[in-house]
């Protein structure tokens, strides 16, 4: 079960929704510090987070899966939205240079083909940023905000599967170490949890966040000679065949 649309726009209308934006935006920054002359999608329900580079990117747009449902967005001007099947992008081959993928991965149907996808749709050495739940954070645990929805990860589930979507994943972080409650003396204090817990307790944030780089040539695994078959002997002064 995960949040429609709705439900999530209803959170980050709220006290503890508007400390969870500005705490992944900080880490967003650390990552992108720009986006000025590039193209660049959120995937999901990432308008909290895109909108700071409207002024900047080349080409915006947020790209809300169906299953999750839509909404105009933003509220004034040109719509960027567009309700999209996650495994079929309305992009065209290695067209976009940045994308935000947060809502999204931990409730996708297909995992691997919507990576698959991303990674068709993403320029030679385009980014990919996911934010998604920690299975050991304490957010996982509460379905009262949207990262207690879905299935949450751990680092080596998300090294192991980015892997093998031709991603290589280049810089780890993590957030959300405040308890998910939506009370006053929580949301007050933090930014003290934050920095309490990135010391104290690195592995229990409630999200994982990972910077990915699109690849173009996978492994190739060496043939393995058919059994009771000898492997032919390069003549003199050739190179061996790979």
């Amino acid at each position: 079960m995960q949040h429609d649309v709705v439900g999530l726009r209803d959170f980050y209308h709220r006290p503890l929704g508007g400390i969870v934006r500005r705490l992944l935006t900080q880490r967003i920054r650390t990552r992108w510090r720009s986006a000025r002359g590039r193209r660049l999608v959120g995937l999901g329900f990432a308008v909290p987070y895109i909108g700071m580079f409207r002024e900047e990117a080349e080409q915006l747009c947020a790209l809300m899966p169906a299953t999750q449902g839509a909404l105009a967005w933003p509220q004034s001007g040109n719509v960027l939205s567009v309700l999209v099947d996650e495994v079929m992008l309305p992009l065209p081959d290695s067209s976009i240079d940045l994308i935000l993928c947060v809502h999204c991965l931990e409730v996708a149907e297909s995992t691997r083909p919507m990576l698959r996808e991303m990674w068709r749709v993403l320029t030679p050495e385009g980014r990919l940023l996911l934010i998604v739940p920690n299975r050991r954070g304490l957010w996982a645990r509460f379905d009262t905000t949207p990262f207690g929805h879905g299935r949450p990860y751990s680092r080596g589930q998300l090294e192991r599967l980015l892997a093998d979507s031709l991603f290589t994943s280049l810089e780890w972080t993590s957030a959300l170490y405040m308890p998910p409650l939506n009370r006053q003396w929580a949301v007050r204090w933090a930014t003290v949890f934050e920095r309490m817990g990135a010391r104290l307790w690195p592995g229990f944030a409630g999200v994982i966040i990972v910077e990915a780089r699109k690849e173009l040539m996978g492994a190739i695994p060496k043939a393995i000679p058919a059994k009771g078959k000898r492997q032919p002997v390069p003549a003199s002064g050739s190179l061996s065949p790979r």
